[in-house]
């Protein structure tokens, strides 16, 4: 599966942003989708999932309560509503995409599929 991610930008603190991610290949229903962020000197963090078949949603606390991850089937897509960005939510934005259901979904290494990455800078 081929995955490509857009939606980044330069917002204020407060702002929201939408991010999407669009796959191409395999039937998109088979695999659960994840997003994670690396900020500059920082590790890749996992975000949020969002299981396959059930749509089962999990979250890192640092978004809980703020960003919402759902997927549309029908049309490929996975997305990231994100409300009251902050500037420590500054990061490179990244789609993967899990062929299988890991139980260590929050580990980017179970992730074979990646999108490219998009921008997201909030000030303050």
């Amino acid at each position: 599966v081929q995955l490509q991610a857009f939606g980044g930008g330069l917002v204020q603190a407060g702002g929201s942003l939408r991010l999407s991610c669009t796959a191409s290949g395999r039937s998109f229903s088979s695999y659960s989708m994840g997003w994670f962020r690396q900020a500059p000197g920082k590790q890749q963090e996992f975000v949020a999932r969002i299981r396959r078949y059930n749509a089962e949603t999990t979250y890192a606390n640092s978004v809980k309560g703020r960003f919402t991850i759902s997927r549309d089937n029908a049309k490929n897509t996975v997305s990231l509503q994100m409300n009251n960005l902050q500037p420590e939510d500054t990061a490179v934005y990244y789609c993967a995409a899990d062929d299988g259901d890991t139980y260590f979904y929050r580990d980017s290494r179970q992730y074979p599929y990646w999108g490219q990455g998009t921008q997201v800078t909030v000030s303050s």
